[in-house]
């Protein structure tokens, strides 16, 4: 039985889990069409929306589709039906029916696309490939020494103060604050027109930039001043919790071929495109669904022995000169799991909630 919820509410979950801040500036993910505060009446979950999914959804009586490519990618001047991306935008007006795209920030967010495909290979030691650059700020604030336990348990619990695996992370000094209120203040502490000397603590944390609303918000919500001092600073850091690509190491090592049939065992892969063999054995994997050719550079920076990916064009088997083995599995094939991702984070959240993972092929390349 459906739980009684709204679009949004679903869509908010997948936005925790996947924030649209994290998406690249070419792609377009987010809701695609439709009214998102209409009551949700079940999910069907997808790769790629095509007119046979749309069909999918309206028999099973589901009003939104959540897929991982975006079903709009560059601005329409007119929905006539003469392609198939107008023809399932006019089907999905006609029956009610929200599309909703998590593409390139589900690619990367930690639990995205290439950490399901290193689960699946049981890689252990996982961390981020190529970490999204620029996306952390730093806050300092300042706060009567009896407030600073209330103060910082209000911002690491509205996401600050994450480093790696560490949380609650801050850096307090001690010090003494002033400030005169004038006539239309209504002071906590020191009088009107009255130099006052506050003993204060500084606290400095991090988070990362699409929780600055949240973050500020409780800042505000917890601190006893009537109007709090407070600073932000854009960091110039990596992000090491985001990005692109993941790599991670086998339990042992591997032979190449071995690993190159495990791949298509593991995948359900017809056939696999690799470069030459290295002659090497292997144990260290970096991965990137979809077409992550251009993160090859970053993979043998990191000394991997193998980058398998979704995509890869005819030169980037040269490019590779057997620094790395090259193995490309097919773009629909990378990526398939994101429905039991989609999957798992509606459900987690809404347990009763209809949900479905479309039973279409969408894969618009076939083998002969």
């Amino acid at each position: 039985m459906n739980e009684s919820v709204k679009i949004r509410d679903v869509i908010n979950e997948l936005e925790r889990y996947a924030p649209l801040s994290l998406q690249e500036g070419f792609d377009n993910a987010g809701v695609q069409v439709g009214n998102v505060e209409q009551q949700a009446t079940g999910a069907l979950l997808c790769l790629d929306v095509t007119e046979e999914v749309v069909d999918e959804a309206v028999r099973a009586g589901y009003n939104l589709i959540v897929s991982h490519h975006p079903l709009v990618f560059k601005p329409l001047k007119s929905i006539t039906g003469k392609t198939y991306i107008e023809r399932c935008l006019i089907k999905a007006c006609k029956n009610d029916t929200v599309i909703y795209s998590a593409h390139t920030n589900m690619d990367n967010a930690i639990g995205g696309i290439n950490s399901k495909l290193a689960e699946m290979f049981g890689l252990e030691d996982v961390r981020i490939l190529n970490p999204q650059h620029g996306k952390l700020i730093k806050l300092v604030t300042f706060v009567p020494a009896d407030a600073e336990e209330t103060v910082r348990k209000a911002l690491f619990k509205a996401g600050a103060g994450h480093i790696g695996n560490y949380s609650s992370c801050s850096f307090n000094t001690e010090g003494r604050g002033t400030f005169l209120a004038g006539e239309n203040c209504n002071p906590v502490r020191g009088e009107i027109g009255e130099l006052h000397v506050e003993p204060e603590v500084r606290i400095e944390t991090i988070f990362p930039e699409h929780r600055k609303s949240s973050v500020v918000h409780a800042l505000l919500s917890a601190h006893p001043y009537e109007e709090p001092a407070f600073d932000l600073y854009k960091l110039d850091n990596d992000w090491l919790q985001a990005g692109s690509g993941i790599i991670g190491t086998l339990p042992e090592w591997e032979d190449e071929l071995i690993f190159l049939q495990r791949i298509k065992d593991v995948l359900n892969v017809e056939c696999l495109r690799h470069s030459a063999l290295t002659g090497r054995r292997l144990r260290t994997v970096a991965i990137c669904g979809g077409s992550g050719a251009f993160l090859i550079p970053d993979a043998i920076a990191a000394e991997a022995d193998i980058f398998i990916t979704g995509e890869a064009k005819y030169n980037d088997f040269y490019d590779v000169e057997q620094k790395i083995l090259l193995a490309v599995i097919g773009h629909y094939e990378s990526e398939i799991s994101i429905k039991d991702i989609f999957s798992h984070v509606i459900s987690k959240k809404f347990p009763t909630f209809a949900v479905q993972k479309s039973i279409t092929n969408t894969n618009p390349i076939k083998y002969l």
